[in-house]
């Protein structure tokens, strides 16, 4: 084992990737001197040809992304901010997602959308939004939310083998937790979910960060309400069978999300829960996300999104 923290995971995992698979390339802004670490490093060891700085257009980037995945290659295309997904929409909503399913089987497009993502830091409503609902309503793609150093690896090992476009959001609020990850090669399969904390009387479903406020918030209850935690880690495909597993036990369950409410993750699961466990609740679905609004920059941040005590009174509500 070996201690690391969460964006050197990113950059071992590309790192061993390129390594092992030469059509793996990174594209993107500003990626050789790389301002969120993830691809750090990575320009001394694989050169300009293989980890190359775009232009500032994210539909540019992302077609060149496209069009590279289609001729048989599997780039990773960073664009910076996952907020800068809404520039590039076209591209990745409508040309990766639907390449397979237009070209009726006969062309993949395997390529990786890279994306910081989240609140936290007060950088304001263009650079603090985690857009996995808009991901998830465009079937084709598959998405990738990893919360720790040993997820991130494993997750994005297998996201860069997938034949299909996956995005990967990452959070610019996990950037230094460590964690001790194998010294061998693991993969992490999409679509299974794990399960960061047991507990008998409550299920939380968190994605992201929020998995850190539910442990925290688990934590703080420790002793009067066993809570447990289920990190899905990626939400297309989604591992229902592990929650439904859970609440059978618990009974209860809170979705705590960084999306917004109106429409968001937190909606789709709870909605899948009421469709497929509804005999065992013993209350209502309750959801912590992020408030229906633009995120707030600075100190007003706090106020848009979910924060530990929000958990803390959502897991009492369905528990009293």
């Amino acid at each position: 084992m070996k201690e690391i923290n969460y964006w050197q995971a990113i950059a071992e995992a590309l790192a061993e990737e390129m390594e092992r698979d030469e059509t793996v390339f990174i594209i993107g802004e500003n990626v050789q001197e790389a301002p969120f670490m993830a691809t750090r490093e990575l320009i001394q060891r694989f050169g300009p040809e293989r980890v190359m700085d775009a232009p500032l257009s994210e539909l540019a980037i992302a077609g060149a992304t496209v069009g590279a995945a289609c001729a048989g290659y599997r780039p990773v295309c960073d664009l910076n901010f996952a907020d800068f997904i809404y520039c590039a929409a076209d591209e990745i909503l409508l040309k990766a997602a639907q390449q397979n399913f237009a070209h009726a089987g006969k062309v993949n497009a395997p390529c990786v959308f890279l994306g910081v993502a989240g609140g936290g830091f007060g950088t304001g409503p263009e650079h603090s939004h985690v857009p996995s609902a808009m991901v998830l309503n465009n079937p084709g793609l598959k998405l990738v939310l990893p919360s720790t150093p040993y997820d991130a690896k494993g997750l994005m090992k297998t996201a860069i083998r997938d034949n299909n476009p996956v995005c990967y959001f990452f959070h610019k609020k996990l950037m230094g937790l460590k964690q001790e990850i194998p010294e061998d090669e693991y993969l992490i399969p999409l679509g299974q979910a794990d399960i960061k904390r047991e507990g008998t009387d409550v299920t939380v479903v968190a994605t992201l960060y929020m998995v850190h406020h539910a442990l925290e918030a688990a934590k703080q209850l420790e002793g009067k309400i066993s809570v447990e935690v289920i990190d899905p880690r990626s939400l297309e495909p989604l591992d229902m069978d592990t929650i439904i597993e859970s609440i059978k036990k618990t009974n209860r369950v809170v979705v705590v999300d960084e999306d917004t409410q109106r429409c968001g993750v937190a909606a789709e699961i709870g909605q899948q829960i009421m469709e497929l466990a509804f005999d065992y609740l013993d209350a209502p679905v309750a959801r912590v996300c992020s408030a229906n609004m633009p995120v707030a920059g600075a100190e007003m941040e706090k106020y848009c999104i979910p924060q530990v005590e929000q958990v803390v009174a959502a897991i009492q509500s369905v528990c009293y």
